[in-house]
């Protein structure tokens, strides 16, 4: 359809333990093409930063949102990365005509929208999202581990690697941990017992 504006959406840290799980839409621009789009997980640290830095340079129109910790706990990571993603679509300074998303499952939106399962390796306009989702939450996780340091948030990022489960055996559960995620529930049970 001539004038259709697509829109792509992805999410970050759905895995984690710790930290809010971010959300990005991205519509790309017809006429400032991007090669190298990839999920974001298929591309390396270096490669997605400078990724990163053309899409929101060469892109008609970007946005990244979260939703918080409590947010997760409350309302569950589904429902949370769902909210994240809406908060990205209506941040976004054009408003596309349809949203594509990566997985299962869209969030509720006042425009037509089609959950794509593996999206991020198939669309354009997903890849750039899963990018740009993936590298907001990278910092944020690297900003989080000046307040938290003895986690080591700047290495593994919040997922449970044996490293962030030992230092959270260690040191205990953070305001920033997820208290729903089954390891996080287990350290508090075990530390009121």
């Amino acid at each position: 359809m001539k004038g259709e504006l697509l829109c792509g959406v992805d999410e970050a840290g759905r895995g984690p333990l710790a930290g809010a799980v971010f959300a990005a839409a991205v519509i790309l621009h017809p006429e400032r093409p991007i090669s190298g789009l990839a999920d974001s997980k298929k591309l390396s640290e270096k490669k997605r930063d400078f990724l990163a830095q053309r899409i929101k340079q060469d892109a008609l129109a970007w946005a990244v949102a979260w939703a918080e910790v409590e947010e997760i706990d409350r309302i569950n990571i589904l429902q949370a990365s769902l909210l994240a993603m809406g908060r990205a679509v209506a941040a976004l300074s054009v408003t596309p005509t349809k949203v594509v998303v990566d997985g299962l499952h869209c969030p509720p939106l006042p425009m037509a929208s089609e959950a794509v399962v593996k999206g991020d390796s198939k669309v354009a306009e997903i890849s750039a999202a899963s990018i740009l989702a993936k590298t907001a939450r990278d910092a944020e996780m690297r900003r989080l581990n000046q307040g938290f340091p003895q986690y080591g948030f700047d290495r593994h990022k919040g997922y449970p690697t044996a490293e962030h489960l030992e230092l959270l055996r260690l040191h205990g559960v953070s305001a920033i941990h997820r208290r729903s995620y089954a390891p996080v529930r287990k350290i508090l049970q075990e530390n009121e017992a």
